[in-house]
């Protein structure tokens, strides 16, 4: 068993301010000198951009589906080893979805701190802190924050309305400075944000007086599995990163690292060539926005062309896939697969699931406004809970899909994916 403080940081619903209010706890607690370490509850790819600005250390993601119930536990052992702090931002409200905030927090005994927008109330702040953390016998209640507080003495109110049991973890005033830009996906990229750093900073500094610290726990060992073979030793995996092509899992990174393969990066904007590689990965990201970038970049297309026409072996997730049809909304693109992409104003695909691919089944997870019409048929359908389908297309050495993968909840299924 490793001790270690650790906290998960929830909200009665969507929007109440919990990504800046996680991400100021971590940088005040950072600020007095303690190792913390961040992760996401869901599959979420934005949130942890900002947390990994208020950390200065990559962040993780925890989702029972996707990644499963043991990798939970073996990633929040190990950042027990190396932290001296671990916080959880939770995903929605605190009871929303399957599993829930409420499922992670009781599923690994984690403390729990309530966000609250207090606009327009009072003393029914400490009745609804209570009663959502009483709501479940499982939960360990930590305290409350209150986020948009109007003046320091609505402050007070809100922090004497809390019950003895329940610790006051600090408040935020209602400020635009103190809040976060969005988008059709939901907030923006940390690197688009130019005041992020500030925003952080400022939020950290006015919570920082009098703010306690979490309660200390233990954290499991999880159990020893037979080692593992570096089912990629001596490969060389090329991975897509810059501003269209960003959504990728630290924990996917350390995955193929693990698996023995050298990783190299490159920018299908603005590069004109590709590096040299055994396989090729375009994660998913905002194609969409750059448009213009990737009709102009032809020498990066026919580097793509030549390395298919080679049949190496290519991994094309959402963004990644829209990037390799024929075109965006109408505007050329890379050209690789029959078929034109689309982005809409209505959401079409959400969830996480499990995939079928030859080898097993794969976690991933699925949250786009694109659409893919092609012929190509699909070598497999996954569906997520909602009923949607999602299709997972193979032409020649690409796969591709709308599906994000999450590597390791089957070595085996996204070894396949490279070779």
């Amino acid at each position: 068993m490793t001790p270690c403080r650790a906290v998960l940081v929830s909200a009665p619903a969507s929007g109440q301010g919990k990504t800046l209010v996680t991400a100021a706890l971590a940088r005040a607690w950072r600020n007095k000198g303690l190792r913390v370490q961040a992760f996401k509850c869901g599959p979420d790819f934005l949130d942890p951009m900002i947390l990994e600005v208020a950390t200065g250390r990559p962040v993780y993601n925890l989702d029972f589906t996707m990644c499963g119930e043991n990798d939970g536990e073996a990633q929040l052992y190990r950042a027990a080893q190396q932290a001296d702090l671990i916080i959880l931002e939770g995903v929605m409200g605190l009871y929303d979805g399957t599993p829930s905030s409420a499922d992670i927090a009781a599923r690994f005994n984690l403390p729990v701190v309530l966000t609250i927008d207090a606009s327009g109330m009072a003393q029914t702040f400490g009745a609804m802190a209570t009663g959502l953390l009483a709501h479940n016998s499982r939960l360990k209640p930590a305290g409350a924050f209150a986020n948009k507080v109007g003046s320091t003495g609505h402050a007070q109110l809100l922090k004497h309305s809390l019950p003895p049991e329940l610790n006051w973890y600090g408040n935020l005033p209602k400020d635009e400075k103190l809040s976060l830009p969005e988008r059709h996906l939901g907030l923006f990229r940390a690197t688009e944000i130019g005041d992020l750093e500030e925003k952080i900073e400022a939020a950290a500094n006015a919570i920082a007086t009098d703010l306690p610290l979490p309660p200390s726990m233990e954290f499991k060992a999880p159990a020893i599995a037979a080692n593992q073979p570096e089912r990629l030793a001596g490969k060389t995996i090329a991975i897509a990163r810059d501003a269209a092509f960003c959504f990728i899992y630290q924990a996917n990174l350390d995955w193929l690292t693990d698996m023995g393969a050298t990783l190299k990066f490159f920018s299908p904007l603005h590069d004109q060539s590709l590096p040299e590689a055994d396989a090729y990965w375009l994660p998913g990201g905002y194609p969409e926005l750059h448009l213009n970038e990737i009709s102009a970049n032809s020498a990066m297309k026919n580097a793509l062309h030549a390395a298919f026409e080679t049949n190496k072996p290519i991994l094309a997730e959402c963004g990644g896939m829209m990037a390799l049809s024929e075109s965006i909304d109408n505007q050329p693109a890379f050209g690789l697969l029959a078929g034109k992409s689309q982005i809409h104003t209505q959401l079409q695909g959400l969830g996480s699931l499990k995939a079928e691919l030859p080898q097993g089944e794969l976690g991933a997870h699925t949250f786009h406004y694109g659409s893919f019409e092609t012929e190509i048929p699909p070598f497999s359908t996954a569906k997520t809970r909602f009923g949607k389908a999602e299709n997972i297309y193979r032409h020649g050495s690409i796969c591709a899909s709308f599906l994000h993968f999450y590597f390791a909840s089957n070595p085996q299924a996204a070894t396949g994916l490279f070779l």
